[in-house]
């Protein structure tokens, strides 16, 4: 039952083949079983199981409240949550309980979502691996899969090859790789929802920016941060979606009447699409396996009957300067809330004002987070803003200006690689620091979030060393439910296998009745 896709699970808690709170108790059974993975913060058993209880009653009634009613869930503990610590991964918010839920929480909660828990993060998503929070890193549920260690090399130690979740919403992708929920909210500035699904095989989509709320999602860049949304198949992302979008007066950034793709087409004609190739992405660093796929998707589309041409993005190549200086420039901003007064943590250090504020931010932030405040203070300086952050805002509306020219010229969906290279091992990830590892793992979905376009990652394949690769669909502004249309046929097509975890398959959580591993419908 865990294996089977959301829309699956909502037919059989229907028709009473299940009951939600057995798929709740089984879900957390799973939690506990996999806690080595890390990538739960905080596990909110008994509101989840009170939850359940409710949506029994609600089934047995005959007033079921939709798709998600019963259905487990998980949220990147960014988002705040009534009544439940979020953390953001900080010493600054340990104990931190928001009085109000993020509007995307409560439009999962009014559909009857199951709330597992919270999930693990970079300090306040300030990554690309999920390895930089004070919880510690997450793992890779592949590092445990047999299609992982039949590859690997025998003389390697079992516990020291574990490999990265992708981040920095890695707690939220692990969370659904190893079946824990069937959907889970993360939030994307850069490619902190695209990144990790690529590494953990799932699903995931960055909607327009201003298509879902941001209200209680808390702020890292608020010009690009949107929710993600995490799940194993695109099918379900459209479900979630569909839920989710809409104007939220306590979000003026969100438009009124967008549309809501609540329903993804089953067919889309792929004959009548024009298919956008960057030739920017082509970068040397990009491995040569995912090089070689990326040619052969675009192969499968031109196969199909869509008009495959190479375009141009020219200011791709000024991405990561531009990012890094405008997200730094709007983390020193956001960050200034953390003073010690009014929530969070606060120092003992009472010699002044001033003191307690700096031993404050010392003790409630890690060098990542503090050193982001410092190039962000620096380029907003008198002295500096001009030379930097207006000159960084003038390249960003040149790089969106690059994908409305592209979109202008009859391209419908731009296909790209998601990231430069399959999931690395934790001790090979943390040799380099973070703003390295952030601008080369999210050097292809950065200018995604500059110009508030949707995309989606969708699993392709598995690498020689029998690991996931994922590859990147960009869509027009507002275009979300066609995108999504484009990635079911692209996802049919591809037919991604299931990830074979050998614990869950020796307890039978992952098994049907004929003793073969339940499918995420990737074959349907």
């Amino acid at each position: 039952m865990l294996g089977r896709t959301l829309r699956e699970v909502s037919a059989a808690l229907k028709q009473g083949q299940v009951t939600p709170t057995e798929l709740c108790k089984k879900c957390l059974s799973l939690i506990k079983k996999t806690k080595y993975l890390n990538a739960y913060i905080t596990v909110s058993e008994e509101v989840a199981l009170k939850q359940a209880e409710e949506s029994e009653k609600r089934y047995k009634e005959g007033q079921s409240l939709g798709d998600l009613d019963g259905i487990p869930i998980a949220v990147k503990d960014n988002f705040s949550t009534s009544g439940i610590e979020t953390t953001c991964a900080s010493n600054m918010l340990k104990g931190y309980i928001p009085p109000y839920n993020a509007t995307v929480v409560q439009k999962l909660l009014d559909q009857g979502a199951l709330l597992m828990g919270k999930t693990n993060l970079d300090e306040f998503a300030m990554g690309s691996g999920s390895t930089d929070g004070v919880f510690g890193p997450v793992r890779n549920p592949w590092s445990y899969s047999r299609q992982y260690r039949e590859r690997r090399q025998r003389d390697e130690q079992e516990d020291s090859h574990w490999l990265i979740a992708g981040g920095s919403s890695g707690g939220s992708a692990a969370a659904v790789a190893a079946f824990t929920c069937f959907a889970a909210l993360g939030s994307d500035t850069g490619g902190s929802t695209r990144n990790p699904a690529a590494h953990c095989g799932l699903v995931g989509f960055k909607p327009t920016y201003g298509l879902v709320s941001r209200h209680g999602l808390i702020p890292l860049v608020n010009s690009m941060d949107v929710p993600g949304i995490f799940t194993r198949c695109v099918d379900d992302t459209a479900t979630v979606l569909g839920i989710l979008a809409g104007h939220d007066p306590k979000d003026s950034t969100t438009v009124q009447d967008p549309i809501k793709p609540s329903m993804i087409p089953s067919v889309v004609d792929v004959s009548r699409l024009c298919i956008g190739i960057p030739k920017e992405y082509l970068v040397p660093e990009l491995s040569s396996e995912i090089r070689s796929l990326w040619s052969q998707a675009a192969d499968l589309f031109e196969s199909g009957g869509a008009k495959v041409i190479e375009v141009s993005l020219p200011h791709t190549c000024y991405s990561i300067v531009c990012y890094h200086v405008l997200c730094t420039s709007e983390v020193a901003s956001n960050m200034a809330r953390f003073d010690g007064l009014q929530y969070g943590h606060r120092s003992g250090n009472d010699v002044s004002t001033e003191a307690m504020y700096a031993a404050t931010r010392q003790e409630g932030f890690n060098d990542v987070v503090r050193g982001r405040i410092l190039s962000g203070n620096f380029f907003l300086l008198k002295e500096n803003y001009e030379n930097y952050f207006i000159k960084a805002q003038k390249v960003r509306r040149l790089i969106v200006r690059d994908f409305v020219n592209v979109f202008d010229s009859g391209v419908d969906v731009l296909l790209t690689p998601t990231t430069l290279r399959e999931a690395v091992p934790y001790l090979e990830f943390i040799k380099e620091d973070n703003r390295t590892r952030s601008a080369q793992d999210d050097i292809f979905t950065q200018a995604v979030n500059m110009a508030g376009l949707p995309a989606v990652s969708v699993p392709v394949a598995l690498s020689k060393q029998g690991l996931p690769i994922g590859l990147q669909l960009i869509g027009r502004a507002f275009c979300d439910q066609q995108l999504l249309a484009v990635a079911k046929w692209f996802e049919k097509q591809v037919q991604f296998p299931v990830i074979q975890l050998q614990d869950l398959m020796d307890d039978g959580s992952l098994v049907l009745e004929n003793g073969k591993l339940a499918s995420v419908s990737l074959t349907q």
